[in-house]
Order: C-alpha cells, then structure tokens, then sequence
C-alpha cells in the first residue's frame, strides 16, 4: 500500500463516521514557550481535552507532521526517525472506550487487511488506588483478541498524564489508561541482549507500536485519590510510517513509499547499495535527516547555533559526514541538494509545490553544506597543529568543526597515538544530556503553564501585531513569538525596515490600548467570515473551517486558540528592550 492510499483510507474512514478534519499545525509551535518543536498530534489538541470547547465540534481527526529533537540519535535501526506523521482521531466527551477500540480494530483489520493474528494489545493493569483497565481487556477479548495477546503493563507504559506517572501529578491534573496496539514481525529473531522473553515492549525490533488510544477518565484530588471525570475525551495517535510497515509486514520503515525514492537517490550519489547491511545505518540516518532539514526549512528554520536552527545545523552536518563516509570523499553540496529534491516528489501537493519551494529549500541545504565543508578543512588545519589529541580535545574538534571520532582516530594511527574513547564518550553524554534537557520539554499545548504573567505576555503580542500594522504598513505579518515568564519575544516580517522611532512608536500605542482597558473576548466564526471582518492569522497555520477569533476592545482581531487576560489593564506596561534584524525583511522584537 501507498502513502497517498493510506492517507485517502484514513480520511474516508473518519469522515464516514461524522469525525471534523483539522488542519495540522506547523512544525514549529506557535506561542509554547515549553517545547521547541510539534512532537505529536494531540499537541494542539491539550486545551481542548482539557475543557474548552473546539470550534469543529466533539469528533475531530487529523494527520500531523512531527519532528523530534531526543530521537536524532535513535536513528538508524529499522524504527526510527526524527520527521514522522502522526494520524490522530479525538473524542471530547462524544463517546469512549467501546467505539474507539472498536473503530481502531476496525480500521486495522478490515480497511487495512493488517493480519489480525499478528496483533498484540496492551492495557493498564491497575496502580495502587486506580483499578485496572477491565473494560479495555473485554473489550479487546470480545472483539477477538486472544488472552494471550493481551499484555498489562503498569503506569510507565499505560497511563498518561501531562505529568507522567500518577505520583507526579498535582491535584486537579487529568489522566488516564491507555490501550496500545503492537504488530508483531515473527521473522524478526529476539535479541536476548533486550532480555530473556520477547515482549510488546521489547526494543529487538520483533515488536512494532502501530497505534495508541488514550483514555482521559480520571482527575487526580486534594487527597491523592482519583476521581472520575464527568465528560471523558479519547485521544489516538498512530505514526504513518510504522502503519505503512504493519500493512506491508516489513520491519523496515525505510523500505516504505515514503522514503525508498530517497534511498535511490542516495544509492546513485554514493554508488553505494542499501541491500548492503554495512549500508544501511548511514543511508537510513541521511534519508531521515534530509526529510526533517526539507520540513523544517519549509517551516521557516534556518541554520544557526541556536534553538530550532541549532538542530536543523546539527543534523543536516550529520547528514554530510554519513554520505561523505559512504563517498569516501568529501560530498559537494550539490549532491545533498539533489537528495533533497526526492523529499518535494513524495509529498507534492500534500506539503510541498516543488516550483515554489525548490528554489528556497536548495539554497539553504546548499550553503549550510558549503560552510561544514569549509569548516571541516579548518578543522585539518587545527587538527594538525595539535601535538598530543585526548578524549576532550577530540570532542572539541567534533564540537568545534564537526569532526567525527573515526576521522579524528584515523589521523592519529599515522602519528602513532590513540585518543580516550572513554573520555570522549563522557564529553559527548554532557552535551547529549545539555541539548536533550533544553529541546524535549514536556508539552502542554499553547500556553502550557498558563501562568498570569504568560497570559499577559500572549495578549501583548496581538498589541504588538497591530500596532507593527499601524506604524509599518498593511504587508507586516506574525513569523512566530517566544513567551515565557521573563519575557515575550516577537518576530515578524516588514518590507520597510523598522526605525527605531517607528519601534518606539509602535511600543507607545501599544501601551496606550493597555491603559484604555479594552475588554478581551473571543468568538466561534467561519473563516470566510473571519477574514472579512479583518482578523490576522499566522500566515504558515492552515485553519479548519471554523476558528477562534480573539477581539481586544475594536483595536485587534486575531485568529488564536488562547488563553488570554480579561482586560489589557491586566498587561501592565511593555516596554521593547530588544529589537534587531534576524533574516532578509525579518525582524526580532524583544519585551517585558
């Protein structure tokens, strides 16, 4: 089966059962100051499972492109990647655990044709003040699951909350049980280096997590018992690429519609075979990599040494030390570009318009790979001044110019010393554990901790929108905000460059409609119908039919899920202590 076949499959299946498509939300989250990247598909789904209404109803699905920063060193087994696509489908209080399992079995077995027999479920069995899963279990029984095919598993792999497991969670946090569905690859032989006994969650790769049905049933009280909640939401989340696996009962992901064009392209540019098992980690490691650079430039991301830039630089450089290793030369940045070009063929007119995007996304590949390669030949250079290289200035060279430890080792053979691999690894788990403690974050959706002083800061940015529109003219537009309790930061785009005096005027009506006390509030509308009446959108979300409009006093209008203050009064004064130039017409603005 094919991608564009099981995208088709998946829409028809929800639609037929009155189910509202979303659109999906860009890679980069707007207004969460909690994560750097949209990680999953109920990301912007949080608030709504929390209580507020959705402006589509209570039967919602969609499919979201993902891209997760902690994985980037998972990839390369037959499983992993740091871009996927996540289908999800949602229930705010419309029905539960019979419909969704059964629909999911549904959808599997009789859409799909997966082989039931090679099924394997999960449920919660239960953790100490919180009863077991009983209902899933029949559930899954009575639909024709064997008893032993039916796993428990306690809180650390069934149950979810915002928090993670029940003791971590405050009162008044919501939670539940969640049922997953495995599909097991009996080719696949168990690594007894994973344990004595294949399991569901056994990481030899004989196991395959196809789908993950959430359970929103309780909220955790005062006295540390659980409650149920009155109005209970289901949340599913199935990556795109695993399905695609299970449909054709082949454990490699890479193997699939979604990634073997790009594979070919690398087997040209190398003139090397994937069939080739010592092959197969570098080419599996450049096709995810190049597909993620493709999505994030399309985003918006460019190279640099910070944030979502910081990530895009790191792996589009991995990308090239794999392919140059495969080469056994140096690749010109041509050839990554040429690999780009297969990622724009997969996913045209669902992500991408080749004629537009080609142009923007082989410019960035192209000068990013020129610089690591210029900074490679430094780093020769810096290598060979070097008399005596440890485990920490072998690192350094790695950090410094990009340098890989085989590279750094090779050199040294010839000189007759040998670098502390030990002490390279310790340096390389400090950085590991510094940009993996700074990128996964634990989102919560929007304004995730929803503090006084972030609500402030997030109604201030639709002031400042406006405002930017008043002193600049009608072309500026929102490219992203960063909120957190210190500070907002705002970042947009003007055709006229900004004077300091337009900045400061800028800032002086800004405070102006604080003063004035203008009331916020929202308001459920078409799109059509929102366009017309002036709202602002952020102009790379795609928005479903009907949106949450949020007005401040006559002043601004705003397409925006929330939360916000009551009253600008609530503000208090901004003050714009940073402004400078980010990119071509690009702007960063800095306030508190």
């Amino acid at each position: 089966m094919t991608h564009l076949q099981l995208r088709k499959l998946y829409e028809e299946f929800w639609e037929e059962r009155t189910h509202r498509q979303i659109p999906p939300i860009p890679l980069i989250p707007k207004d969460d100051p909690t994560t750097l990247f949209t990680g999953s598909g109920m990301q912007q789904l949080v608030p709504y499972l929390l209580g507020e209404p959705h402006p589509l109803g209570e039967k919602l699905y969609n499919i979201q492109p993902c891209f997760r920063a902690q994985d980037i060193e998972q990839v390369g087994d037959n499983r992993h990647d740091t871009f996927f696509e996540m289908m999800g489908n949602w229930s705010l209080g419309s029905y539960f655990k019979k419909e969704q399992l059964e629909w999911c079995f549904e959808f599997f077995t009789q859409i799909l044709r997966i082989r039931q027999e090679r099924l394997h479920v999960t449920v919660f069995e239960g953790y100490k003040n919180i009863p077991a899963d009983e209902e899933s279990y029949g559930l899954w029984k009575k639909l024709g699951i064997p008893e032993k095919r039916i796993h428990k598993y306690g809180p650390h792999y069934n149950w979810w909350s915002r928090a993670g497991i029940p003791e971590n969670m405050p009162a008044g946090e919501p939670g539940g049980p969640d049922s997953e569905v495995f599909y097991e690859f009996t080719d696949v032989k168990h690594d007894v280096k994973f344990g004595e006994k294949c399991h569901p969650n056994c990481d030899c790769g004989r196991f395959l997590e196809i789908g993950n049905s959430v359970f929103m049933q309780y909220k955790k009280m005062p006295d540390g018992s659980f409650a149920e909640l009155p109005k209970k939401n289901v949340d599913f989340g199935g990556g795109v690429e695993r399905l695609l696996a299970a449909i054709n009962n082949d454990p490699d992901i890479f193997l699939s519609d979604l990634y073997v064009p790009i594979i070919r392209i690398i087997e040209t540019e190398t003139n090397k075979k994937y069939s080739d098992e010592a092959n197969k980690n570098s080419m599996r490691i450049i096709a995810d990599h190049i597909k993620a650079s493709v999505f994030l430039i399309k985003n918006g991301v460019l190279p640099n040494n910070k944030e979502h830039g910081y990530f895009l630089r790191r792996i589009l450089r991995r990308l090239t030390l794999k392919t140059r290793n495969l080469m056994n030369k140096t690749p010109s940045a041509k050839n990554i570009a040429d690999i780009s070009e297969s990622i724009l063929k997969i996913y045209e007119r669902i992500y991408f318009d080749p004629t537009k995007d080609r142009q923007l996304i082989h410019a960035v590949v192209e000068e990013e790979i020129e610089r690591f390669n210029r900074s490679l030949e430094r780093g020769l250079n810096e290598l060979n001044k070097i008399a005596d290289i440890d485990g920490k200035t072998a690192f350094d060279l790695y950090q410094s110019f990009g340098f890989p430890l085989e590279l750094t080792e090779e050199i040294l053979k010839d000189r007759n010393q040998t670098v502390d691999k030990k002490q390279f690894r310790e340096e390389f788990k400090k950085h590991q554990e510094l940009s993996r403690s700074t990128s996964i974050g634990k989102f919560k959706g929007g304004l995730a901790d929803k503090s006084e002083q972030t609500l402030k800061y997030h109604t201030a940015t639709h002031l400042i929108h406006q405002a930017l529109f008043d002193v600049l003219g009608p072309e500026v537009r929102q490219e992203g905000s960063n909120i957190t309790n210190e500070r907002l930061r705002f970042d947009f785009y003007s055709i006229h460059k900004p004077t300091d005096e337009k900045i400061r005027q800028a800032e002086k009506i800004v405070n102006e409609k604080i003063n004035e006390g203008l009331n916020v509030e929202f308001k459920i509308l078409p799109k059509t119908e929102a366009e017309k009446v002036g709202a602002k959108s952020f102009f790379r979300e795609k928005y479903p039919e009907m949106v949450k409009v949020y007005f401040i006093g006559n002043y601004s209008k705003e397409f925006c899920g929330g939360p916000h203050v009551k009253n600008t009064k609530e503000i208090g004064k901004i003050e714009i202590y940073k402004f400078e130039k980010i990119g071509s017409n690009l702007y960063r603005i800095y306030a508190k």
